[in-house]
C-alpha cells in the first residue's frame, strides 16, 4: 500500500495542479460572462425601442446553443454532471474525457452568460473527474483500480478550486462520490484537493468566498430558532427535488416540448433581467450582497425564493451543462434570511440576525437537498471562513437530515443517477 501511495503522488500533483488551473480559467471566464451579460441588460435599457427583445434574442440563442452542444456532441455533459460522475465510479458508463471537458466548459459558459440560473461548481467536478481519466488514458501503466481513484480525486480537486474549500472538496470525495472510500482514495483526494487550492488561492487569492463576520458565538438561546429553519429547509428541499425530476421527465416527451421548455425560460429570463437582473446566474453575488448590506423586507425574499426556484428548475432541466450547487446554497440564504426576519418579528428579544440565519440556511438546504451533511457543514465553515458557526450547523442540518429522510426524499444526484440508468433501459 505505501509503494502505491508514493506512485500516487505525482499524478496527484500534476492532478491537482491541471484541475486548478483550468477550474480558475472557468471561473473567470464565467466572470466575463456575467459581466457581459449585465453590460447587455442596461445597454438594452438605455435603447428607446424593441429594447426586453434584444435580452430575449441573446438569452434564446445561449439557451438553445448552450443546450445543442450538449445533446450534439456530449449529452452526459448535461446538467451538473455529478450522477454521471458517480455512474462511472460505479462502472456503469465509459468517459469521454475530453469531448465532456470540452463540451461542459462551453456549454456552462454560454448557458451562465445568457442568465441561465446555473453555477460552475459542478461542472468543475465533473471537469476535474475528466482530468483525472485523461492522466489514467494518458499516463502509461496505469490500472483499473487507479482510474477511479483519479476520477474521484479530481471530481474534489474541481470542487475544492471552485470554492476556495480544500476540505470539503475532501469531504465531499468521502461523502458523495466515493462512499467505499479507502485509505488510497483519501490520500489522493487530499493531495490532488490541497495543490488545486494553492492553485487558486495564487490566483484569486486567499479571501473567502462569502464576506461575514460573526461577532462572538451565538448564544445557546438562539439555537431552538434553527429548528423551524431545518424543517422548512428539509420541506422546501423535498420540493426541490420532486420538482427537479418532474422537469427531467417533461422536456424528455418529445422535440418539441424542449422547444417549448426554451421559450418559456427565455421568456422568463429576461423579463427577470430586466426588473431584478441580480437574481440571474448562480446566486453568488445575490448572496454576498445580502451579507453585505442588502436589507430585504419579507415580502421580497419570498418572491425572490420563487423566482429563483422556478428558474433553477428550468434551467437544470434545459438539458444544458450547469450546476445547482450555488443555486441551492442561494435558496437556501433566502430562506434563512426569511425565518431570521420572522423569529425577529414573533421572538424579538431573543436579537437574531438574519445574515446568520442566512448563511446557516445555505447549510441546511444544501443538505435536505443533497443529504451531505459534513460537506454542507464543513463548505460554509470554509466559504466564511468561521467556525463559530458549528452548533446552529450542526441544529439545522441535522433536524433538516431528519425530516427529509422522513419526508422519504432522496439525495438529488442519487435520484439523477437513478433517473438516468432508467432512461437508458427504456431506449
Amino acid at each position: 500500500m505505501d509503494r502505491r501511495r508514493h506512485r500516487l503522488i505525482p499524478h496527484a500533483i500534476v492532478l491537482g495542479l491541471l484541475t486548478g488551473l483550468i477550474t480558475v480559467g472557468f471561473h473567470l471566464a464565467v466572470d466575463m460572462g456575467d459581466a457581459f451579460r449585465n453590460r447587455l441588460i442596461a445597454l438594452a435599457h438605455q435603447s428607446a425601442v424593441n429594447s426586453p427583445w434584444i435580452v430575449l434574442g441573446f438569452t434564446l440563442l445561449a439557451v438553445i446553443v448552450s443546450a445543442g452542444l450538449v445533446i450534439c456532441y456530449a449529452p452526459e455533459a448535461s446538467g451538473s454532471g455529478i450522477p454521471h460522475l458517480k455512474a462511472i465510479l460505479l462502472d456503469n458508463r465509459p468517459f469521454r474525457w475530453l469531448r465532456v471537458l470540452i463540451v461542459k466548459f462551453l456549454s456552462t459558459l454560454i448557458g451562465s452568460t445568457g442568465g441561465l440560473v446555473l453555477g460552475r461548481e459542478g461542472p468543475s467536478v465533473h471537469i476535474g473527474g475528466a482530468i483525472g481519466q485523461g492522466l489514467t488514458t494518458l499516463w502509461p501503466g496505469k490500472g483499473s483500480l487507479d482510474r477511479s481513484v483519479l476520477v474521484a480525486a479530481g471530481g474534489g480537486a474541481g470542487l475544492t478550486a471552485a470554492f476556495n474549500a480544500p476540505l470539503s472538496g475532501l469531504t465531499f470525495v468521502l461523502e458523495e462520490l466515493e462512499r467505499r472510500c479507502s485509505s488510497l482514495e483519501f490520500f489522493a483526494a487530499a493531495i490532488a484537493c490541497l495543490t488545486a487550492d494553492m492553485v487558486c488561492r495564487a490566483v484569486l487569492g486567499q479571501y473567502p468566498v462569502f464576506h461575514f463576520a460573526v461577532s462572538g458565538v451565538p448564544p445557546l438561546n438562539q439555537l431552538i430558532a434553527f429548528i423551524p429553519l431545518g424543517i422548512l429547509s428539509a420541506v422546501f428541499g423535498s420540493l426541490f427535488t420532486y420538482f427537479l425530476l418532474w422537469g427531467q421527465k417533461l422536456t424528455e416527451r418529445s422535440f418539441c416540448s424542449k422547444w417549448f421548455w426554451w421559450i418559456t425560460l427565455a421568456m422568463m429570463i429576461t423579463i427577470t433581467a430586466w426588473q431584478k437582473p441580480e437574481l440571474l446566474g448562480s446566486g453568488q453575488s445575490l448572496i454576498n450582497s445580502m451579507l453585505d448590506s442588502e436589507q430585504l423586507t419579507l415580502q421580497q425574499v419570498l418572491l425572490f425564493i420563487a423566482l429563483r426556484f422556478v428558474l433553477t428548475i428550468g434551467s437544470a432541466s434545459s438539458g444544458a451543462a450547469g450546476g445547482i450547487f450555488m443555486p441551492i446554497l442561494a435558496l437556501g440564504a433566502l430562506l434563512g434570511w426569511g425565518v431570521g426576519m420572522a423569529t425577529q418579528l414573533l421572538l424579538p428579544e431573543l436579537n437574531v440576525d438574519s445574515r446568520l440565519f442566512a448563511v446557516i440556511g445555505m447549510a441546511a438546504y444544501f443538505c435536505a437537498v443533497v443529504k451531505a451533511p459534513l460537506t454542507g457543514m464543513v463548505l460554509i465553515i470554509e466559504m466564511t471562513g468561521n467556525y463559530a458557526l458549528i452548533l446552529p450547523l450542526f441544529v439545522a442540518c441535522f433536524t433538516a437530515l431528519l425530516i427529509t429522510d422522513w419526508l422519504g426524499s432522496p439525495p438529488v444526484y442519487e435520484a439523477l443517477l437513478e433517473h438516468d440508468l432508467r432512461k437508458e433501459r427504456t431506449q
